[in-house]
């Protein structure tokens, strides 16, 4: 069955009903015929009717062996943290998500785990970085924001090497257009509030792996701590994922020829786009992934707050919002909203300029986002005071 119609069907009907949607089992608990005599539900936190089959599609989505959901991207993050023992080394893609940084540098930090950032475009560079510590090895691929490419097949070789574990962020791209496990990744972390849900309406973060062991230890974590997927979260997810081919589809038409029209304009002067020949690793990213994604950042040449605070103010159709993967166009600011976290810096040094504007393209006429972008570059005023401005950035 190919991948498309798999996405389509993932949810099967319901056992007991044969509802074509599947059921939002909207219970905490169950009831049992005698103590632990029951049929494989007890309490909702363990095991929910409708989280096991979000969490039964993404495994199968991912081609893992279990998947786990999550109340959030970095509820899904911080149970494969908690996998770590003190002492033990990350080694992560230096650009990675704001958040993901914060819970490596300001909490797992105290507990003795230490981390290095670094750039892995070049898996020599990871080579390199790798020591007898390292337990894990931790991509995005694309980066959030700045796209960067990482060639997951061979930095999964490196992991093995040296016994760590491949960790890959699919957000970006989702199974629909990348399937880490299938290049050599352990486990696949997703925020599914973006590209997986896809309609900026709900919360959920996933978890998926491709041993035994590495389940068994998973579920005994997800059930500690708690962060667990609601029932009707879940089946949001699940709506979604039913579109999901179709909307990375367009999403990454649409990208595509967005980059290809800002590549051209006289004010922007970086653009990144993997779909781009221009980018330093299209041949990789065209390698491993089946198409480009809906995401787009660039630079102005006028490299300031206020240059990038025009355009932010300007756009009507693009929505000025800490998001991403809508099928609505969004626009963000990293160094204000999804990278504030990360020391001014480090955000320099990895190409996060107060300049730099994130796209996620969403599934509208492209003619429009074109026009939208267009007229948004050319303004030659901030539309909203500081003071509003301030308050969107909370």
């Amino acid at each position: 069955m190919k991948l498309e119609t798999k996405i389509v069907h993932i949810s099967k009907p319901d056992e007991l009903t044969g509802a074509i949607s599947t059921p939002i089992y909207q219970t905490s608990s169950y009831a049992q015929e005698a103590p632990e005599v029951h049929k494989g539900f007890a309490y909702s936190r363990t095991a929910n009717p409708t989280r096991k089959v979000v969490e039964s599609a993404i495994a199968e989505l991912e081609g893992g062996l279990a998947g786990f959901a999550f109340s959030s991207g970095l509820a899904a993050t911080d149970c494969v943290l908690k996998l770590l023992n003190q002492g033990d080394e990350v080694i992560a893609v230096n650009d990675v998500y704001g958040g993901t940084y914060r819970i490596l540098t300001t909490v797992y930090n105290r507990f003795g785990v230490t981390s290095k950032f670094i750039d892995t475009t070049d898996a020599k560079n990871v080579a390199e970085a790798v020591s007898s510590k390292t337990r894990f090895i931790w991509l995005e691929t694309p980066t959030n924001p700045t796209l960067k490419i990482s060639d997951i097949e061979e930095i999964a070789k490196i992991a093995k090497s040296v016994g760590a574990l491949l960790i890959v962020d699919n957000t970006f791209l989702s199974p629909a257009l990348q399937r880490p496990i299938e290049l050599g990744a352990d486990i696949v972390v997703h925020s599914g509030t973006k590209y997986l849900s896809g309609h900026g309406d709900v919360l959920s973060g996933f978890v998926v792996v491709n041993t035994p062991e590495l389940a068994e230890e998973l579920k005994y974590i997800q059930n500690t701590s708690g962060g667990v997927l609601s029932p009707f979260d879940s089946w949001l997810t699940l709506r979604g994922i039913q579109t999901l081919s179709l909307r990375l589809e367009k999403h990454s038409a649409n990208a595509q020829k967005v980059a290809e029209y800002l590549a051209n304009h006289p004010k922007v002067d970086k653009i990144y786009y993997p779909g781009l020949k221009s980018h330093k690793n299209h041949e990789i990213a065209a390698k491993q992934q089946k198409a480009f994604g809906g995401m787009v950042s660039f630079s102005l040449k006028e490299d300031t707050l206020e240059a990038a605070t025009r355009v932010l103010t300007q756009t009507q159709i693009f929505l000025l919002a800490e998001n991403l993967g809508d099928v609505r166009s969004l626009v963000s600011h990293p160094a204000t909203m999804t990278h504030k976290s990360t020391p001014a810096e480090i955000r320099r040094e990895t190409g996060i300029q107060d300049s730099l504007i994130r796209l996620s393209v969403g599934i509208e006429n492209a003619d429009d986002l074109i026009a939208d972008l267009e007229q948004a570059l050319n303004a030659e005023t901030i539309c909203c005071s500081k003071e509003t401005l301030e308050n969107q950035e909370k």
